[in-house]
């Protein structure tokens, strides 16, 4: 079996494992793959080489009629989340193969994981950027403003990139250089060492090395 740059995988949440000495290790348990190989992208028809798979299958019912086009060659079934992966030796992929998580996960791997960070919607600055904030007497009247935010004379303006209030969160987020602590592949469940950005259920992007 060929290996990816990588493989899709779902947050299921956080929990701890013990290794031989008896230490306690926090670990993010990921349901990946397999991954079903959708398209396979070549530099001298598409301009780059890459692979697109897809996870997390779809009921017939809900797929529409260009995406079962598009999955025919794969057996005609639906995915919830299409994404590519750069490779090399795209070659030795077809339409329709599967992808099990460990042709392309070991324990010990250091892996890149990409997810979307926790949207918190619109928050002020001491949310968003940690301002310390007004005194907090009864009389100051400033608490939790962000305080003087323009310039003299000149250039009279407020500065591009000032610390101001805003939509914080829901960002792309990778991490690099995550351990893979375990790989079971008879449940497609892997352990990645520390917190991985996202919420449970939170599609992640997992690149090998």
């Amino acid at each position: 079996m060929p290996k990816t740059m990588g493989i899709l995988g779902k947050k299921l949440g956080m929990t701890r494992v013990y290794n031989e000495m008896g230490v306690a290790i926090p670990v993010t348990v990921v349901e990946t793959g397999p991954c079903t190989v959708l398209q396979v992208k070549t530099e001298a028809k598409d301009g780059y080489n890459a692979i697109q798979v897809g996870f997390g299958k779809k009921k017939a019912s809900r797929v529409n009629k260009p995406q079962a086009g598009h999955c025919k060659k794969a057996g005609g079934e639906g995915f919830y989340n299409i994404r590519e992966f750069r490779t090399d030796n795209v070659e030795e992929f077809e339409t329709g193969q599967e992808i099990p998580v460990d042709t392309v996960l070991k324990v010990g791997d250091l892996v890149d994981v990409q997810g979307t960070s926790k949207g918190k919607g619109f928050q002020g600055v001491m949310k968003r950027h940690g301002f310390k904030g007004g005194g907090a007497a009864h009389g100051s009247g400033f608490h939790r403003a962000p305080g003087s935010i323009g310039c003299s004379a000149w250039p009279g303006k407020v500065i591009k990139g000032k610390k101001m209030p805003g939509r914080m969160g829901n960002d792309t987020i990778l991490k690099k250089n995550t351990i893979v602590v375990d790989v079971r592949s008879e449940e497609n469940i892997v352990l990645l060492k520390g917190p991985i950005p996202g919420a449970k259920n939170g599609l992640l992007k997992i690149y090998s090395k």
